[in-house]
């Protein structure tokens, strides 16, 4: 599911656009996001219900034109536009169809979030390995490393997300949590990237977490594996590498690795 951050941001960049007023509510009625403040209020949805059950994809109610967005052809979104003109139907529409790409790009991203994390520990068997990750268009002969990020930041700061913003445009690395302080990169190896390389990565995510956190930061990194039945090796052995880091140097921050 999208978070209402990555939604009440899409409409306020869709506002600041269109200088139209725009809402997202849930398909049981309830106001998630929305760039109208404290104008907006319950009884303006209060003809949710009959919108989201009927074939109509679209509706015009009292000076709000509402759009459906759908989830395997089932409404999960409406999208609420001020204004009864041409333009705000054609921005409704637009609204509309950037929430869907949003909704279909985050199921992806949880289809292999799930995947990796049962890839990590152990969870599937071999033929199903293979299945799932072409299903959900995994390469399996890729080199790739795990690195494991352990942290004492604050259950509600988002750290995953911090993790992936450090690499935005890396479509084939994945980044899961095990649980609330351990992160896990799945992280793929170009042919000319060396040892050096690995580690100033690390490095990387070490400084940038510490420096937007001020939290220690303790990360290990796996060795290189060049099949996915293998990655939950790398990760078996980045978990051994920070336990016997913590062992001998305590509980200041650190990067230990096993041999890449």
């Amino acid at each position: 599911m999208i978070s209402n951050q990555i939604l009440q941001s899409t409409i306020d960049g869709l506002k600041n656009i269109t200088r139209k007023e725009l809402s997202v509510i849930e398909k049981e009625g309830k106001i998630i996001a929305t760039t109208e403040g404290s104008e907006m209020n319950g009884s303006m949805v209060e003809d949710i219900d009959s919108f989201v059950v009927s074939p109509a994809e679209s509706q015009l109610v009292l000076g709000y034109q509402y759009f459906k967005v759908y989830d395997n052809n089932v409404p999960e979104y409406v999208v609420q536009v001020k204004g009864e003109d041409e333009e705000s139907y054609r921005i409704g529409k637009i609204t509309a169809f950037q929430i869907q790409n949003l909704l279909v790009a985050y199921k992806e991203r949880y289809d292999k979030d799930n995947f990796i994390k049962n890839l990590l520990l152990d969870n599937l068997l071999l033929v199903d390995i293979y299945s799932r990750a072409k299903k959900i268009n995994i390469e399996n002969n890729v080199k790739r490393i795990v690195y494991l990020i352990e942290t004492d930041i604050d259950k509600d700061m988002n750290i995953v997300e911090m993790v992936r913003n450090i690499f935005p445009a890396k479509t084939k690395d994945f980044v899961t949590a095990v649980d609330e302080h351990c992160i896990i990169l799945v992280k793929e190896i170009r042919e000319k990237e060396t040892l050096e390389d690995i580690e100033k990565t690390a490095k990387q995510i070490s400084d940038t977490l510490n420096g937007e956190t001020g939290s220690k930061t303790f990360i290990a990194i796996g060795t290189a594996v060049t099949d996915l039945k293998d990655v939950s090796r790398s990760y078996k052995e980045a978990k051994m590498a920070i336990e016997v880091g913590r062992i001998f140097d305590g509980e200041k921050s650190k990067i230990g690795r096993a041999h890449v």
